[in-house]
C-alpha cells in the first residue's frame, strides 16, 4: 500500500472527525516526508531537535513541526520560532525556558503538559497535585493543554 492509501485507510478509520494524524518522521528521510506531505500530511511529529533543524528547511512553509520527544531546556531556543506544538512539557524548568524563548520572539508557544501518575520513578512529569496548581499561571507565551503518563 503507498502512502496516500495507507492514509486514505487511516484516516477513514477515525472515529471522531476532528482527530488529527501526525506522522511521526524521526530517522526517515527527506524524500519520505516529502512524499508524505504530498499525500496530504502536514503535521510532523520529531523525537530530536536536530532532525527538525535539518529537515525544517527543506519542506513546505505550512509543515507543522510537533516536538514529541523528551526535550532538553537548552535546545528549546532552536525550535521555538517553528515548532507547531511540544508534547509532554515534563518539568517547571522547561516550561519556564519555553515562556523565556516565546517572549524573546514574541510568540506564544502550544504545548501540552506531561502529568506523571504512574508508580514508576523513571517517568517524567509533574506531579498530579503539581499539574493542578496554579504556578502555570506565571507564563505568558505559552498555550497550555495537558497529556497524561501512565
Amino acid at each position: 500500500m503507498d502512502i496516500k492509501a495507507n492514509l486514505d485507510h487511516i484516516i477513514k478509520s477515525f472515529k471522531n472527525p476532528e482527530c488529527k494524524l501526525i506522522a511521526v518522521s524521526k530517522t526517515k528521510p527527506i524524500e519520505d516526508l516529502q512524499e508524505a506531505y504530498t499525500a496530504g500530511i502536514r503535521d510532523f511529529g520529531e523525537n530530536k531537535v536536530q532532525e527538525i533543524q535539518a529537515k525544517q528547511p527543506e519542506m513546505p512553509a505550512d509543515t507543522r513541526w510537533h516536538m514529541i520527544g523528551h526535550l532538553q531546556s537548552n535546545k528549546i531556543k532552536y525550535i521555538a520560532p517553528f515548532v507547531h506544538l511540544i508534547h509532554g512539557v515534563d518539568s517547571f524548568k522547561l516550561l519556564k525556558e519555553i515562556d523565556k524563548q516565546g517572549k524573546k520572539i514574541d510568540r506564544v508557544i502550544p504545548i501540552l503538559i506531561q502529568i506523571h501518575i504512574a508508580e514508576e520513578e523513571s517517568k517524567f512529569g509533574f506531579d498530579y497535585a503539581y499539574g493542578q496548581n496554579s504556578a502555570l499561571g506565571t507564563t505568558h507565551h505559552l498555550s497550555l493543554g495537558l497529556t497524561f503518563k501512565k
